[in-house]
């Protein structure tokens, strides 16, 4: 595989005013991906949503003024959730869809991502290709073949109906107070309107976009204010999106965090009991043991991807499976959607506590997250540490200690000279001893 020049693991992302992060650059984008998308659809339209940061707006132009100069007609949607793009892009049968966002960064941050016309993330080869015109001259097309750009009015109300389609038309949230915590993001309008419309009493922070304070203090990345509200309002519930709404975790009743694992379980427990599976769960190299565990106790197949909800994906179309997803809260569910989607997974979280009659704590409780300590030690380049022979050696003889009960995983970051070394089990005194000891391992081999 050839290696990519701006494209990372989701789209093109960096820090404002850096990189590949410039309104040039972004010009010129817009332009090579309606040179590659002109080939790769049938109505000559790209949609094109945002989230809430300020610089959406510098960068929205700019990919409008490329995809016109490349002759692709526009279409603007505004601040929508990710999934509402990737939603829009498919049944609005545009050639592709792209998103400006950083997800759960900072406002300082921002990036672009790509949905196909299918409504899922660009292939390998597409992504190569679009890198193959940003080497070339921009040509403007000539001025009758300019595209043209038109705003999609009812872009809300269509992807609020298709949140809702995603539970029983006799399920009903009548009594329910939910507390939605919309991480000042993209999901300001939709979740709101989402449970309100199916009967919840709602109370909202984070719905006050300023363009500078998405994810600030908020949202799945700091749930802090969410427990706050839910315990003062005493609310049977809240729930925690992230900037681009892609992402969610929760909080029950008695002030408790719910994380993605939790959830993913509680909704893969549901189907498992209404036949509705179908598979297995696809999980990370970060999912929690406890997780396997708890999978392996109901029979249910479990499978683990590399970190990323690229990788998630892959492994849920090998398998043909429809549940996948992260301790971060990007949950996959298939058959409601073609990416992570944060609502719809809180709706079939709701499923789960309406159809079995319990509430989120008692849910969440079914299954018990093991002790994990995570450690990073800082090497003088990266490297693969399994390569290096005692450290492999090492991994082997501390993995032992667990008999079965626990894992270590040891990997470099994508980004930055570090190996992560981590270690779960049910005894969290020998997760410690383990983690110190290859800790001490790695300094010796490569520090």
């Amino acid at each position: 595989m050839t290696a990519r020049k701006y494209f990372g693991t989701d789209g093109i992302r960096g820090c404002l005013g850096e990189g590949a992060i410039t309104p040039e650059f972004m010009l010129k984008l817009g332009w090579a991906c309606g040179k590659v998308f002109k080939k790769h659809g049938i109505r000559n339209r790209v949609i094109i949503g945002k989230d809430t940061r300020i610089s959406g707006y510098l960068f929205e132009s700019a990919l409008e003024a490329g995809l016109s100069a490349a002759g692709m007609d526009i279409r603007l949607i505004g601040p929508m959730p990710t999934p509402a793009i990737a939603y829009l892009t498919r049944t609005y049968r545009a050639n592709a869809g792209i998103v400006i966002s950083a997800s759960h960064n900072p406002y300082q941050d921002n990036g672009i991502k790509f949905f196909s016309s299918q409504g899922l993330k660009l292939d390998d080869e597409v992504e190569l290709e679009i890198e193959s015109w940003l080497d070339k001259d921009l040509e403007v097309t000539a001025p009758d073949l300019l595209g043209k750009a038109k705003r999609i009015d009812d872009a809300m109300g269509r992807y609020v109906e298709c949140c809702k389609g995603t539970i029983p038309s006799v399920m009903s949230l009548d009594g329910m107070k939910v507390v939605l915590d919309c991480a000042h993001g993209a999901t300001y309008q939709a979740a709101p309107y989402v449970f309100r419309e199916l009967g919840a009493e709602i109370v909202t922070i984070g719905v006050s976009p300023n363009g500078l304070n998405i994810n600030d203090g908020v949202g799945s990345t700091s749930p802090g204010k969410l427990v706050e509200k839910v315990l003062e309002v005493g609310a049977d519930l809240g729930i925690a999106f992230d900037g681009d709404g892609d992402r969610v975790v929760m909080v029950d009743h008695k002030g408790e965090v719910v994380d993605g694992d939790e959830l993913i379980y509680i909704i893969a427990r549901n189907r498992q009991k209404s036949g509705r599976l179908r598979g297995g769960v696809v999980g990370t190299l970060m999912t929690n043991f406890g997780a396997e565990m708890a999978y392996k106790e109901l029979d249910i197949p479990f499978v683990r991807a590399n970190v990323g909800d690229r990788y998630v994906m892959s492994e849920l179309v090998k398998n043909d499976w429809l549940l996948g997803g992260e301790g971060s809260g990007h949950i996959i569910c298939f058959d409601k959607s073609t990416t992570g989607d944060a609502i719809i997974a809180a709706l079939q979280v709701l499923i789960a506590m309406w159809s079995e009659k319990k509430d989120l704590h008692s849910l969440k409780s079914e299954m018990t997250k093991l002790p994990q300590v995570l450690k990073n030690v800082r090497v003088k380049e990266k490297i693969d540490p399994m390569s290096n022979a005692s450290i492999a050696e090492a991994v082997e003889v501390q993995s032992a200690r667990f008999a079965g009960q626990g894992r270590v995983l040891m990997r470099a970051s994508g980004t930055e000279p570090l190996i992560r070394v981590m270690a779960e089990g049910s005894d969290s005194e020998l997760v410690d001893s383990v983690v110190e000891s290859l800790v001490e391992t790695v300094v010796q081999a490569v520090g």
